[in-house]
């Protein structure tokens, strides 16, 4: 699933295209980590249901591409590849930590006449869930969300460090093919002195993945987001739509890919159409 970051897309305000750019990360990370053997032999169901797991124990590197279309009063693309390194620590035999991190990379067309086109890296989001080590069918993780002012110019986010809460909830049995579950975080600005001013956003995360025998699964996983201060009519993005997942290996690493596309139903005037989604998620279990 994964998830997530709309973090970025609500902070920024710029656009290119970046598909090549998501397909050569990609390929360099194959590269480099192909020579790596997998811990543990697992199917691959039993792999894509650990992928859609957002605190799942294991190391993994996924580059979620988002392209957005008809975006902004120009009617653009804006592209985001989100760049979301998971990294599971172990507290004791009873609890991990799940540090969740997302850097966007961000581009997009001119958004009226006489201004240029951006691009560059936007704001950080780190997220540390605590989670139970050994869960049963429903397993939940908590913890607080921070998001850095990374961004490497001023159209792509906000110069004030935000902190909030984050958690999620799902269901999975290893019995069943569905995995279902949501993730939610709300961030609020911790200063308003810095460039872009105080902020206050909420970000919700259903997903529900229908798991095949050998790694096909079917998935949708909308990201609807809340920017609390703006008016009414502009506050809401509520996509509907979802996509096809399969896991393949690299030698003996395994490697997540999903494809999808989502109608924003509910969008502020500027917000984009369309968003199509493609993820390459390198997967090192234990």
């Amino acid at each position: 699933m994964t998830n997530t970051d709309a973090r970025a897309v609500r902070n920024v305000r710029s656009d290119y295209n970046t598909p090549a750019k998501a397909a050569a990360i990609s390929c360099m990370a194959a590269v480099l980590f192909a020579g790596l053997p997998a811990r543990a032999e697992m199917s691959a169901e039993e792999l894509a249901k650990l992928a859609q797991n957002p605190v799942g124990n294991m190391v993994s590197l996924p580059f979620q591409n988002n392209t957005n279309l008809n975006y902004g009063p120009e009617k653009g693309t804006q592209n985001i590849l989100n760049i979301q390194p998971v990294i599971p620590i172990s507290v004791n035999k009873d609890w991990n930590i799940i540090t969740r991190t997302i850097l966007p990379v961000i581009s997009m067309p001119s958004l009226g006449p006489g201004i240029d086109s951006t691009s560059g890296v936007g704001d950080m989001v780190v997220t540390a869930f605590l989670s139970p080590a050994n869960p049963g069918k429903w397993i939940w993780g908590a913890g607080p969300v921070i998001q850095l002012p990374t961004n490497s110019n001023s159209e792509l986010g906000n110069k004030n460090w935000g902190l909030g809460p984050s958690a999620v909830v799902l269901h999975l049995d290893h019995g069943s093919p569905w995995v279902y579950g949501a993730l939610f975080n709300n961030i609020w600005s911790v200063s308003s002195s810095g460039q872009g001013g105080s902020y206050n956003n909420f970000l919700l995360q259903p997903f529900i993945n229908y798991n095949f025998p050998g790694g096909l699964y079917l998935t949708t996983a909308p990201i609807i987001t809340a920017d609390w201060k703006a008016d009414s009519s502009q506050r809401w993005t509520v996509p509907l739509g979802g996509g096809i997942g399969k896991i393949f290996h690299l030698g003996k690493l395994p490697v997540n890919t999903q494809l999808s596309a989502y109608y924003n139903v509910v969008k502020p005037d500027n917000g984009a159409n369309w968003q199509i989604r493609v993820q390459v998620q390198f997967m090192f279990p234990k």
